[in-house]
């Protein structure tokens, strides 16, 4: 990564200006292999105390219903310093716009100078798609076969592709409140050529080795009880203080991971069962460590492993720092002067 962002921060002696990359720019540059990596990446400079993320700024901004905030940070190793700012309007879907609006801003750590304006919708998808694809590929049991979905919102499609290949997965099985909303999914199933099936979410919990969680519940849609031995399970919808996914109890039979501990307890998934006190800060790990041979991950094929997605700032300055570099090598970013 540090390649990339030094680049970016280049352009200040070729005098190139400020670097536009747009959404359209984003999705030609930027795919799932390359946001894995730098996600991975990331992780790997946070758990190794080489990149960190600054305090979340989230609010409902009593308008439109929306939640609105920042997410920054730095990454020393990488030189990526910058924050994403956008938010969640709920009627955007309505309008023919996606409910999550976000811009990244990429500065130059030398200087303070900004130096990319690139564009956070479609980046933002692909990155929380990648924080629970690499926690798929580093604490999901190697044999696992079935997937389960549970939510079918914009992100669903993106996070489903993802997973499809950390493991050869033989059946996807997927529920939402709204079943009618399953087709996307499906069509991702379909394309490649594995089964499908709408479910209750007992039934789920039953036959997925593999459980992506990704919706904008406020209660528990997921019961300790119902989770069988050696799941994996990716909880990447919980962002803000009082949502949640699943059971607090879960947490005290499972083996919990994170992208950010002080995230993950503040606004994240174990928020809840650090407040009942089924778990300590302690028994959380960031998946970073893990990717750096710092801690085993899965120890048996029977233990339930649990990954809090919260999405860190750095996630995003590292796919946008990808796409600037990328962006700009094949001629697809815009420059002006400010």
């Amino acid at each position: 990564m540090s390649t990339a962002n030094n680049d970016v921060n280049n352009n200040d002696a070729n005098n190139e200006g400020l670097i536009i990359v747009s959404e359209e720019a984003c999705k030609s540059v930027i795919d799932r292999p390359s946001a894995f990596i730098a996600v991975e990446n990331v992780f790997a400079s946070m758990a190794s105390g080489d990149a960190y993320n600054f305090p979340v700024i989230r609010e409902a901004i009593g308008y439109a219903d929306a939640l609105y905030g920042f997410k920054s940070g730095f990454d020393k190793k990488g030189k990526s310093l910058g924050l994403k700012s956008g938010g969640y309007w709920p009627g955007n879907a309505a309008k023919g716009l996606t409910n999550h609006q976000s811009t990244i801003f990429l500065f130059n750590p030398d200087n303070g100078k900004l130096r990319a304006l690139v564009g956070g919708n479609y980046l933002t998808a692909v990155r929380t798609a990648a924080a629970s694809s690499v926690s798929i590929a580093h604490l999901a049991r190697k044999d696992s076969k079935v997937l389960g979905m549970v939510g079918a919102g914009h992100q669903s499609t993106f996070q489903l592709r993802a997973a499809l290949e950390q493991r050869s997965f033989e059946k996807v099985v997927a529920w939402n409140k709204d079943a009618d909303q399953l087709g996307n999914l499906k069509a991702v199933a379909d394309e490649a050529g594995i089964p499908f099936e709408s479910v209750d979410r007992e039934q789920l919990c039953a036959e997925a080795d593999v459980i992506i969680t990704i919706t904008s519940a406020f209660e528990p849609l997921l019961m300790k009880d119902w989770i069988k031995p050696g799941t994996h399970i990716a909880c990447m919808g919980t962002d803000t203080v009082g949502k949640q996914e699943v059971d607090a109890d879960l947490m005290a039979v499972a083996t919990v991971f994170t992208d950010e501990i002080a995230q993950s307890i503040s606004l994240g998934e174990t928020q809840h069962a650090i407040k009942a006190g089924t778990i300590k800060e302690s028994d959380i790990t960031p998946i970073g460590a893990v990717i750096n041979g710092d801690h085993a991950g899965r120890s048996n094929d029977d233990e339930i492993t649990l990954f809090d997605g919260t999405g860190v700032g750095l996630q995003d300055l590292a796919v946008a720092s990808a796409a600037a570099k990328l962006a700009v090598e094949k001629g697809e970013a815009q420059h002006i002067s400010l």
